[in-house]
């Protein structure tokens, strides 16, 4: 389901105790861009924000940055972990909140989208969670484009539809029959949270603007693209196991497995694998050719990046780049 609901902070104005949200930010090493996410949760407008920094025992200056903002931090520690899932579950598992999400330390809230995706909380009761709309940002917080998503549910995310994970807020109390991050997801954990949270109640879209999604060179989706693909691979596998969604899969499989395919391919493409991207896009037109030449440009270059190599990559990168900055 999808609203503009047109709801801001003051929604709230005659309420004497708002509900209260708790936002986990994990961190480590991430030095360049902490301080600025932790203002973009500190800055809301919002009364009722429980916030917890969980960092993953940074060398990088880290621990001078949260040490300034102690006073305003509900809780935070500092110790080694085995990565992102089991930090942000290490905050959940203290969150006290009504409702809750995450923020990765190189992210950011836009002003008053903590404050309108309570109200949409709020408004709409059955759902488990609700998600903006996204832009991304380069290193230095520049705007690249606009990640705008459409009235998506369950057989849309089977479909490996992606949403934006830092423009997502959960109902606590769906979270915890969904279960929290599962450890031995290192790329695609968001996306399988959502699945587990929309089998058991509705999603709902929001068409307002919450969140930048940093672009960065360290970035997991940039580092180590591949790595999503191979993930996407294996929650397709997953959903075969699942009573609930299995019926669903084998109803709508050919779209299922085109959005996989799709998504695999993209993610080699990133990682400089226009060969295997390739084979993928091609086991994604065999399946659902509509949908999978929705990526006919990527398909191209894919094509021509064999023919010339990492010259054209380079040219390509340069070329998207100027163009986001004219935007």
């Amino acid at each position: 389901m999808t609203r503009d609901t047109g709801i801001h902070d003051t929604h709230f104005a005659l309420t004497l105790t708002p509900p209260l949200i708790s936002i986990v930010t994990p961190s480590y090493n991430q030095a360049q861009f902490l301080e600025e996410t932790i203002q973009s949760v500190l800055g809301q407008e919002y009364a009722s924000i429980e916030y917890l920094l969980v960092d993953g025992g940074s060398t990088d200056g880290s621990l001078g940055i949260i040490q300034r903002y102690t006073s305003r931090l509900a809780w935070w520690v500092s110790q080694r972990d085995s990565g992102q899932a089991e930090a942000i579950n290490k905050g959940l598992a203290r969150a006290q909140g009504k409702y809750v999400a995450w923020l990765n330390s190189d992210d950011l809230y836009l002003p008053g989208a903590i404050g309108q995706a309570v109200a949409a909380l709020e408004e709409h009761p059955q759902v488990g969670l609700v998600f903006g709309d996204a832009i991304t940002v380069d290193p230095r917080g520049e705007r690249l484009k606009r990640l705008s998503f459409g009235d998506w549910g369950l057989p849309e995310l089977m479909r490996f539809r992606i949403i934006c994970q830092p423009a997502v807020f959960m109902r606590r109390a769906v979270l915890e029959r969904a279960g929290f991050l599962d450890l031995t997801y290192h790329f695609m954990l968001d996306h399988h949270l959502w699945l587990r949270v929309a089998r058991l109640a509705p999603i709902l879209h929001v068409k307002q603007v919450w969140a930048a999604a940093r672009h960065h060179p360290g970035a997991k989706n940039v580092a180590q693209a591949p790595g999503f693909g191979q993930e996407t691979l294996r929650l397709l596998a997953w959903m075969e196991t699942q009573p609930d969604l299995a019926p669903l899969l084998t109803a709508d499989r050919r779209r299922i497995e085109a959005g996989a395919f799709r998504l695999n391919a993209r993610y080699l493409l990133d990682g400089e694998q226009p060969a295997p991207a390739l084979r993928s896009y091609a086991r994604a037109l065999v399946r659902d050719p509509g949908y999978a030449l929705q990526h006919w440009r990527r398909m191209l270059f894919a094509v021509a990046s064999l023919l010339v190599g990492r010259p054209l990559r380079e040219a390509y990168l340069r070329s998207q780049q100027a163009s986001h900055n004219r935007k």
